[in-house]
């Protein structure tokens, strides 16, 4: 499925109906891709690839599957418009996974990044190695008033559980383009398994949610 039949399909629900796919299209289904990469196996915090297709199934009229698993040196890469990457721990890519994230996101791929359980070696990680793929763009934390806040719910602000302070998206963009997207905040904890595993700490899971879906609606509209 490409990414504009998902753009489409999805305004579609937004705005209310539900429309038969194409006939050329019959077999449409939104999946999520569960990214393998460095060292990590890609099973960090269960289905949690599975969990954001569901958050997206209750508002758009198309079919989920259960979530794939993608290598970054993998060809389906290429296949798979939207990855979900999460993880513990440092890691660290190789120039072979460097360098097909750079084909993947000049070819309009996206792909969506949040820690476990609001351990610190996975976001610090993420930054540097993101940083890594283009050569002049740098991780930046995304302000409130950017339109991913408000792609679906209108999110004024996102509190963390344990930190006295606010808790922001951050984004790595090309071309002046968002390509990915990263909460550090156990963020993965909060939609897909209520905070049981990240009890007091990350965003809550009414904030990790409408956080997710925004950034799944925002990732495939823009």
């Amino acid at each position: 499925m490409t990414t504009l039949t998902w753009v489409l399909l999805l305004q579609s629900a937004l705005a209310g109906a539900a429309p038969a796919p194409p006939a050329e299209d019959r077999q449409t289904t939104f999946f999520v891709g569960r990214v393998r990469y460095s060292a990590n196996d890609g099973n960090d915090c269960g289905d949690v690839g599975q969990s954001m297709a569901q958050i997206v199934s209750q508002v758009a009229a198309i079919p989920v599957q259960r979530e794939r698993k993608v290598t970054l040196n993998d060809a389906t890469l290429f296949e798979t418009p939207f990855l979900f990457m999460n993880g513990h721990n440092d890691f660290m890519l190789s120039e072979a996974e460097l360098e097909n994230l750079r084909t993947y996101f000049d070819h309009g791929g996206f792909l969506f990044a949040s820690g476990c359980c609001t351990n610190p070696g996975f976001p610090v990680a993420w930054r540097r190695e993101l940083s890594r793929v283009f050569a002049n763009e740098k991780v930046r934390a995304l302000a409130y008033e950017h339109p991913i806040y408000r792609s679906f719910y209108k999110i004024e602000r996102v509190k963390s559980l344990h930190r006295n302070q606010e808790v922001h998206l951050e984004a790595l963009f090309y071309q002046g383009r968002i390509v990915a997207v990263m909460c550090e905040d156990g963020l993965c904890c909060a939609f897909a398994m209520a905070n049981r595993c990240n009890v007091g700490r990350g965003v809550s899971p009414e904030d990790g949610r409408k956080l997710a879906l925004n950034v799944a609606i925002y990732a495939m509209t823009h």
